[in-house]
């Protein structure tokens, strides 16, 4: 929803700019249409419109990078659960509780980071759950050098979810802060009022201005979209996780 109201803003702020442009070539007297003028604002909407693509570009593919480089992240943690459960369970009956655990926590992961009524529970409280694993194994003791070998590889298998733990709690929120929206939304309404400023009235044009408004608009929806990744329509699957989940214990 957050995504969704921001982007119908930018499109209602771009496309009234335009509209805001054709009133005013009404209402302003003619000679701040002469050539002089429109070449001096054309070269400061240029520059304008340039630093706003810049931006947008660069903002798109961070984004992408990031939900790419956590999709990734998620599918190495499905692997990861389903190393350390078959670890375990190398060890013996005595990591039965531990194993039970593990599928609890990450039956509770898959609840809070997708769960089926659509919020996102605490995400602290996974980094919290992730240590209670970490802890039942410290509580093995081993008999054998196998034992002790097992248990040394199930505490580093233990760390690295834990790292995957944080590295998802970090994750949830926007990372877009509101001043640099804001500015980014001031840039392209200028710009779109310029566009309105100088163009002839008629319905091609309004149609044309209608289509870039509302292309910026879905640009901008889908740059909120990736930046929360766990939320919304464009999200990380939770397929990897919930087929280690039903793998457990196995």
């Amino acid at each position: 929803m957050h995504a969704f109201v921001i982007s119908g803003l930018v499109f209602a702020c771009t496309f009234g700019g335009a509209m805001l442009g054709m009133w005013l070539r009404t209402v302003l007297p003619e000679h701040h249409f002469e050539k002089e003028s429109k070449d001096t604002v054309t070269v400061a909407i240029g520059l304008i419109a340039t630093m706003t693509a810049l931006v947008l570009g660069l903002v798109t593919a961070s984004a992408k990078s990031a939900f790419d480089e956590l999709d990734t992240a998620v599918r190495h943690g499905a692997a990861d659960v389903l190393t350390l459960d078959r670890t375990l369970a190398r060890y013996g009956a005595e990591a039965m509780p531990v194993r039970d655990t593990l599928k609890a926590v990450v039956g509770e992961r898959i609840d809070t980071i997708w769960p089926t009524d659509g919020v996102i529970g605490d995400p602290m409280k996974l980094a919290r759950s992730g240590e209670r694993i970490s802890e039942e194994i410290l509580a093995l003791e081993p008999k054998t050098d196998e034992q002790r070998w097992v248990k040394e590889r199930a505490l580093e298998g233990g760390e690295e979810l834990l790292k995957a733990r944080w590295a998802v709690v970090s994750s949830v929120g926007s990372s877009i802060p509101t001043p640099f929206m804001t500015v980014l939304i001031f840039w392209l309404t200028i710009t779109f009022t310029s566009f309105g400023l100088f163009a002839p009235r008629n319905a091609t044009v309004i149609a044309a201005l209608f289509v870039c408004t509302l292309s910026v608009g879905g640009a901008i929806y889908l740059i909120l979209e990736m930046d929360n990744p766990f939320d919304g329509l464009i999200k990380i699957s939770s397929e990897p996780m919930r087929y280690a989940y039903s793998r457990l214990e196995q």
